[in-house]
């Protein structure tokens, strides 16, 4: 991982991420107070609109009202004062000549005669229906039997009276209040936007931290990691998923450390042993029985290195990934044939195995019996003479167990946690008195892990140790699977 690119890459993302956050608030903002803006005006042109059409109609219903009670007299001067002050009308005889006009009604008498007279009486003209009468509106009513009298002049007697509202008031509300809000709209978006830049600069104060300890990081403190509040914010997680990162790396680094360590470790002895025959021999202290001494115990020290590098070998294709052959395979058989070999290498020792009946997996059958062979080595190598080592073959629906067991001296609980990892002996001493190099039952892990089982290690001081293998059992209705080996054979493994 590149600790001196990550501070290089939070500054640049943080500038953008603060950016876009920022465009967005700006364009929620203007969506939301514009449409906010236009929703009030709208609502006060329409509520103002309804208000003045009702009042056109509620005037209009009167005079229907009084007119049905017979023929009526009225002064036509004071007739817009006898409607309602916002009123004005205009009486009109049967061919639409204008008797008189009052009120509102002398604004535009001509206009409103003209456009009132092409719709159905008792429907409101506004300026939305005429062209230049932007802010009046109209209503036309039959007014037979009705006789307007004026002073200085003989009274008329209108076919139809139109009753005009002057609408220019509610107009200009309507303006001011979109102007308004629209110099509203420009500070409450300053203010707005002002106040996300002050929050976001304290909101991305913990990834200016996290750049703070990617720095350190990179400087060569390794312990370091980027600091989390424990709230499970979003920065929280990223923190703790960088964390959990270098907390890979580091364990990678030291295994890696320890497999260096420990592969040298191994090599030395038998390396010191293959130079030291070599320079006695270049001394000529070696000669006649002791010559073939030497070359015995040089073979000895090479098959042990050649082993060493075969175990690692698979260890790293096994943890690379690659494939395994895959075939069904009988694993009492491959466990009876363990089982002999032992019996002939451990004469003294009482090997047995118990087992049902066949027990059927796919798998590599190179592989499998190297697992079992590791299991029982180890059981024979890490306990007295006496002891007796039982391996046990059981079924159960979808799944094969294998069980290794000992009645050895076991494993102290806190050596347990630690029979799997690679170059681990129990014992103090790194010797090999009693067996191999650490890797058996770290290569059996990793072989049944290929073949997606599990292995678990049970054990008690004075009682013994039994190991579990579990793979799933054989389904003949399985698709088929890739044969092909990739995994070389290696030779045996303590």
């Amino acid at each position: 991982m590149n600790l001196a690119g990550i501070h290089g890459r939070l500054r640049p993302a943080r500038a953008g991420v603060r950016l876009r956050i920022l465009a967005g608030l700006a364009v929620l903002l203007v969506a939301g107070l514009t449409a906010s803006s236009l929703t009030s005006a709208l609502l006060l042109e329409s509520f103002l609109h309804k208000r003045y059409t009702r009042t056109l109609r509620d005037s209009a219903a009167r005079m229907r009202a009084v007119l049905v009670r017979g023929p009526q007299v009225a002064n036509g001067d004071q007739l817009s004062a006898l409607l309602g002050p916002p009123l004005g009308s205009i009486a009109v005889d049967g061919h639409d000549r204008i008797l008189l006009s009052t009120g509102t009604g002398d604004l535009a008498p001509e206009a409103m005669v003209t456009a009132t007279a092409t719709v159905p009486a008792g429907h409101v003209v506004d300026y939305d229906d005429v062209e230049g009468l932007d802010d009046l509106s109209a209503i036309r009513i039959p007014s037979l039997g009705l006789t307007l009298e004026r002073s200085g002049a003989p009274a008329v007697k209108p076919a139809a009276v139109i009753l005009v509202i002057d609408t220019s008031v509610d107009d200009s509300t309507t303006d001011t209040l979109i102007t308004r809000q629209l110099a509203i709209v420009a500070c409450a978006l300053v203010l707005l936007l002002a106040l996300a830049v002050l929050v976001l600069r304290l909101g991305m104060r913990p990834l200016a931290k996290m750049a703070a300890s990617a720095d350190a990081i990179a400087e060569g403190h390794l312990t370091e990691r980027l600091p989390t509040r424990g709230n499970r914010s979003e920065t929280d997680q990223l923190a703790e998923a960088v964390n959990r990162a270098f907390d890979a790396q580091a364990r990678a680094e030291a295994t890696v450390r320890s497999l260096a360590a420990d592969t040298s470790h191994e090599l030395r002895t038998p390396l010191s042993t293959i130079s030291g025959w070599l320079d006695l021999h270049r001394q000529g202290g070696l000669t006649g029985p002791r010559l073939e001494t030497a070359l015995a115990h040089i073979e000895n020290q090479v098959g042990r290195m050649r082993l060493l590098v075969e175990d690692l070998s698979l260890l790293a294709r096994l943890d690379a990934g690659r494939p395994i052959e895959r075939a069904p395979l009988d694993l009492t058989a491959l466990a009876a044939s363990v089982v002999q070999d032992a019996q002939v290498i451990y004469p003294d020792r009482g090997i047995t195995l118990t087992a049902a009946g066949p027990a059927q997996v796919t798998g590599d059958a190179a592989r499998l019996q190297q697992v079992l062979r590791n299991l029982v080595g180890n059981a024979c190598q890490h306990t007295p003479t006496q002891t007796a080592v039982h391996v046990t073959v059981t079924t159960d629906p979808g799944h094969v167990h294998v069980v290794v067991a000992d009645d050895g001296p076991g494993i102290a609980p806190q050596d347990l946690p630690r029979v799997f990892e690679r170059f681990w002996r129990a014992e103090a001493s790194r010797s090999r008195t009693y067996g191999g190099s650490g890797l058996g039952l770290a290569i059996v892990e990793a072989i049944i892990h290929a073949h997606h089982g599990h292995v678990s290690v049970e054990s008690a001081v004075g009682v013994g140790t039994t190991v579990t293998v579990r793979l799933d059992a054989h389904r003949a209705d399985a698709p088929p699977r890739d044969k092909e080996s990739v995994i070389a054979e290696p030779g045996y493994t303590e």
